[in-house]
Order: C-alpha cells, then sequence, then structure tokens
C-alpha cells in the first residue's frame, strides 16, 4: 500500500506539468456536477497540471460516463481520467440500476486499460447530501478524485 493520499496542498512528487488529463462530467443534475468539476479541475492546477492539459468532455448523465472515459482512455496521450457525476435516490429501483452500472463501467474501464480512471460519482439520497460533498462541509469530491489519479500515477 502507498499510504495516505495526498491533499493538494501537499505537493505531488510526480511532475504532472507535461500530462494529459480528462476529466468526464455528467451534465445531469449540472449545479452539483460543475461543482465537482471546479475542485478537480482546481486541484490537478495545484498539483503541478497546466490548464492547457485538462481536457473536459461532457455526457449527458452519469450513465455515459463510462464510455466517454474509455475513449478518453484509449487516447495515448491521456494519463488519467476523472469522472464527475451525481445521482440522486428517487421513489425507484432507477438509482441502483444506474449506480451499479456506472461504478462496475468506470471500474473496468480502469482494468481494460490500465490507466487511472477515478469514480468521483455522487450517490445520495438527496440534494443536500449531494451540496455537503460537491465543495460544503463534507469537502469536494471532485477534488478528491482529482488527488486519486495523481496518487495512481504515482504507484
Amino acid at each position: 500500500m502507498a499510504g495516505p493520499l495526498k491533499t493538494t496542498s501537499e505537493k505531488s512528487k510526480l511532475n504532472i506539468s507535461n500530462k494529459k488529463f480528462a476529466i468526464v462530467v455528467a451534465e445531469w443534475n449540472e449545479e452539483i456536477t460543475e461543482a465537482l468539476f471546479q475542485g478537480a479541475h482546481e486541484a490537478l492546477l495545484q498539483l503541478g497540471a497546466k490548464k492547457s492539459n485538462l481536457i473536459r468532455v461532457n455526457v449527458p448523465g452519469s450513465y455515459e460516463l463510462p464510455l466517454a472515459a474509455q475513449r478518453m482512455a484509449k487516447q495515448k496521450d491521456i494519463a488519467a481520467v476523472i469522472c464527475l457525476g451525481c445521482v440522486i435516490q428517487g421513489e425507484t429501483p432507477h438509482f441502483d440500476y444506474i449506480c451499479n452500472s456506472v461504478a462496475n463501467g468506470i471500474m473496468r474501464v480502469n482494468l481494460d486499460t490500465g490507466k487511472p480512471v477515478a469514480f468521483g460519482v455522487l450517490t445520495t439520497l438527496d440534494k443536500k447530501q449531494a451540496l455537503e460533498r460537491a465543495g460544503g462541509k463534507y469537502g469536494n469530491k471532485g477534488e478528491e478524485a482529482a488527488v486519486t489519479v495523481v496518487g495512481m500515477l504515482e504507484a
């Protein structure tokens, strides 16, 4: 085990200034996913990435994240991918199907490509919980996803 992940205030030992990162963002629950994107984007810059090496890809919803992540991860010049989305539980089992499919799809992209692909997808019971994890009292899970992929590049 490599130890605890670094925070963005601790500079990575890895020089990521020449590495390209794809940030795939679901447009569904845009208020939340935009905050996650801002957290991830800022974290990568603080860790030493160049703004010109950060590529944003928008997809309609979280279900579409794995395919876009796979397309980006297959590109030779992409070092890592960050997937950002938000699925809020409703009254039907749709939530369970979407969450399981997205989690398994993103994991598969990791294993199939051998590149770090972060799961920055909030799966919450309500909007309040999502906001608390998109820059609220529980931090920003987009930032954590960025720190994770950099940590995995070092692993």
